[in-house]
């Protein structure tokens, strides 16, 4: 692969975008279905409850590996943009900068995971005959977050030359590993959430393995070397300052649906997995919004470190009107076909009941998160990470738990929760237009560490 075929700074907009995020959505689809599958095989073959477990255990996993992926933004921007001003050195000792990095975030984490997962389990205030399968389930997906981790890695270094095809070849393995190992482990060995969750880890490690043997093999347009694996000063610094205010917002705001969590477990077991399969569905919603973002944060970081300044503001207009379009036209679809959708993952009236109503709650107003997020990847790609983080923190942490602990103390009605989102993503998205409007992230704020 030439430099020249992962290079997003000539040509026509549109089909760069999508020949970019078409790769990036089969993945995530394929991921998306490998995580659900554990949901699928558990809920049928292990019931309610512990599909309540993991579905509890999902917004840990969440916070732990957002932090990760928020800091992480910050590296993939700074590869972009090194490889937009066609500095191979630079992209190279961004990269070895990176993958070190990671190594040591992915090692603190399965060890943070591994020691505090009963503690916070307890904060969120998880039931009694929910809590041993939820320890369980979370504590195997710790040992293994250093697989994540690295995955998560190799897969945004493609992204951030502009290589989507690759980190699709791994997810397709990896969802076919891991749905086979689902079924063995849990339906056949009868392991229960702990073989759902070990067939997650050994999946996801797979993935990482093949990336990093792709990126070692001296066959794509950079080669990751194990003796240049050392950090970068100046470069490690641009890259916390960049990332740090969106490993940040990911944390706190995962901590904020951790609280969301705990209201929706004092409405029961029915309840818990009932919002956990539509969590599971929602997932899916977010495959356009991920993917286009992405292809718009690597797009905007390419074309500044080019000073290409009128084809990024001609990008971040399309991206956004793109990743709306598609969020709505998903929101619709699950809107219509929510009851068919939550059954798949119980049979349980009052199950599928709760996940019904959570959809038919928010489904029609997926625009607007689309609209916030691809705003926040224009701000991210240009290296402006601390207007999404001030705008998530306030609306999507501080006023949403706000929100909910008020009128729920006043209603004790679990809809007022599924209404906090759609008003959430509203507000922000009043402020990320705010944000782009003004114009001033079309200017270079750092320039790149020299050598």
């Amino acid at each position: 692969m030439t430099q020249e075929k992962t290079l997003m700074t000539e040509g026509p907009i549109a089909p760069i975008l999508l020949k970019f995020a078409l790769p990036l959505f089969l993945g995530n689809l394929f991921q998306q279905l490998y995580n659900t599958v554990d949901s699928l095989v558990v809920g049928n073959y292990c019931g309610d409850a512990a599909l309540a477990a993991v579905s509890s255990s999902g917004s840990l996993c969440h916070l732990l590996i957002g932090f990760f992926q928020g800091v992480f933004i910050g590296a993939s921007v700074i590869i972009s943009r090194f490889w937009g001003a066609r500095d191979r050195e630079g992209a190279d000792r961004a990269i070895h900068t990176t993958v070190i990095f990671s190594l040591a975030m992915g090692a603190a984490l399965s060890v943070l995971g591994v020691l505090f997962t009963p503690t916070i389990l307890e904060w969120m205030g998880t039931p009694e005959n929910v809590m041993p399968n939820s320890i369980v389930y979370f504590r195997v997906y710790s040992a293994g977050l250093l697989g994540l981790v690295l995955y998560n890695t190799s897969n945004g270094i493609f992204q951030a030359l502009g290589d989507s095809r690759h980190p699709l070849y791994y997810l397709i393995i990896a969802a076919v590993v891991n749905a086979v190992l689902d079924v063995l482990f849990v339906a056949g060995l009868d392991m229960g959430v702990a073989g759902a969750a070990l067939a997650t880890v050994i999946g996801q490690a797979l993935s990482a393995f093949l990336g990093f043997a792709h990126l070692m093999s001296g066959r794509f347009v950079v080669t990751v070397r194990p003796g240049k694996l050392r950090a970068d000063g100046a470069i490690l610094g641009q890259v916390v300052r960049l990332g740090l205010p969106s490993g940040v917002q990911n944390s706190v705001i995962a901590i904020a649906n951790l609280v969301v969590q705990s209201n929706i477990n004092a409405f029961g077991d029915n309840a818990m997995a009932g919002c956990g399969s539509y969590a599971k569905v929602e997932g899916f919603v977010f495959l356009p919004i991920t993917c286009l973002t992405m292809a718009i944060t690597t797009f905007v970081s390419q074309n500044l470190g080019a000073q290409r300044y009128d084809r990024v503001k001609s990008g971040a207009r399309l991206g956004v009107l793109m990743t709306m379009g598609f969020s709505e036209a998903v929101g619709v679809v699950v809107f219509a076909a929510a009851p068919a959708l939550i059954g798949l993952f119980s049979e349980t009236a009052e199950v599928v009941a709760f996940g019904v109503r959570q959809c038919r709650v928010e489904a029609l107003f997926f625009c607007f998160l689309g609209f916030s997020h691809a705003a926040a990847s224009i701000l991210r790609g240009a290296g402006r990470s601390i207007t999404p983080m001030v705008v998530m923190l306030s609306v999507w942490c501080l006023f949403r738990i706000t929100y909910i602990t008020c009128m729920v103390g006043a209603f004790h009605n679990i809809t007022v929760v599924f209404t906090a989102y759609p008003v959430t993503w509203s507000i922000s998205s009043l402020f990320f237009a705010l944000a782009l409007w003004k114009g001033e992230w079309l200017t270079v704020k750092d320039p790149l560490p020299a050598a």
